[in-house]
């Protein structure tokens, strides 16, 4: 099985070593997209000839559609490569995995025509999706700040609304969403560039969104043939605390995965198994070792 790792990294070079060498197989390759906000240097003691760091680099901002480009370089250039790869795992920078990476080869292998994505369709309160994603017009942070600040005055006159009708620019398409990490086949990867190119309303919509790294690639496959193979996603991330981000995985979720690494039938997105973790903070070097004990002895039987 030959996986592509998509990188979306902005700071820890040292826990993204850490996670490659983790994943690393003799067929497993990592395509890392370092946000143009951040320093390259501390980064590029990351070597190999798995490893590619993607020169197109876009600043990346949370909630943003910078996201969603990122994501896209990071896939134009795993889906150019001659090595042919059969799935593409899209994970952060301080993500880290459940599992060693043969198991995880395994599973994939397993799973050869499963597309695993969270989704649900639009509006969701359970999920906290709701259509004002789409129906609010989002200023970006890349806009010259003339032009933000002539949007917003006419929007405060009346003159520009300040929310828009999805429909009309997305017309048949139903609107989808949910988290932002996914593991797809090749298959689907090639569909979602094809539709990038085709639907080009579609594309200029989700610019000015929330969020649209939770629902562009989701309302893609959701209209597609590719919905009936779709699962929920195999990162594990912790909510309770609320808030914009999720909270830093701590001892009591080594205590949770040494006990299970299945997602419970109530959960949000329903059943599934877990295998990978966010996030980790940049002092985790000893959790992090307790961890690939925890995985080695679980997995040694």
């Amino acid at each position: 099985m030959k996986i592509a790792y998509l990188l979306l990294a902005h700071n820890n070079p040292a826990h993204l070593q850490r996670l490659i060498s983790a994943l690393s197989t003799s067929t497993s390759h990592f395509f890392i997209h370092i946000d143009q906000k951040s320093k390259i240097d501390p980064f590029l003691s990351i070597k190999g000839n798995n490893i590619h760091f993607i020169q197109q680099r876009v600043p990346v901002f949370w909630g943003d559609f910078s996201q969603v480009e990122a994501t896209l370089i990071l896939l134009r250039a795993a889906l150019s490569d001659r090595c042919g790869f059969e799935r593409f795992v899209l994970l952060s920078g301080v993500d880290y995995p459940l599992r060693s990476a043969s198991s995880i080869e395994r599973f994939f292998e397993n799973h050869p025509n499963r597309e695993f994505m969270n989704l649900v369709a639009m509006p969701s309160e359970a999920a906290g999706k709701s259509l004002s994603r789409l129906t609010t017009y989002k200023q970006r942070p890349g806009d010259p700040l003339i032009t933000r600040a002539i949007r917003k005055v006419l929007m405060m006159a009346g003159v520009v609304p300040h929310t828009r009708d999805y429909k009309a620019y997305l017309g048949d398409l139903a609107p989808y969403a949910g988290s932002t990490w996914w593991a797809l086949s090749r298959q689907a990867c090639d569909f979602i560039l094809a539709f990038v190119t085709r639907e080009t309303q579609a594309v200029q919509f989700f610019r000015n969104t929330l969020c649209p790294d939770e629902s562009f690639f989701h309302t893609i496959l959701g209209n597609s043939h590719f919905k009936s193979r779709i699962a929920r996603n195999l990162t594990y991330t912790d909510w309770c605390a609320g808030g914009a981000s999720p909270a830093t995985i701590t001892e009591k979720h080594l205590a949770l995965f040494q006990a299970t690494t299945w997602f419970a039938p109530d959960d949000t997105y329903g059943a599934g198994e877990m295998l990978f973790a966010r996030k980790f903070a940049d002092a985790s070097v000893d959790l992090l070792a307790r961890l690939d004990r925890q995985i080695a002895e679980k997995e040694a039987g």
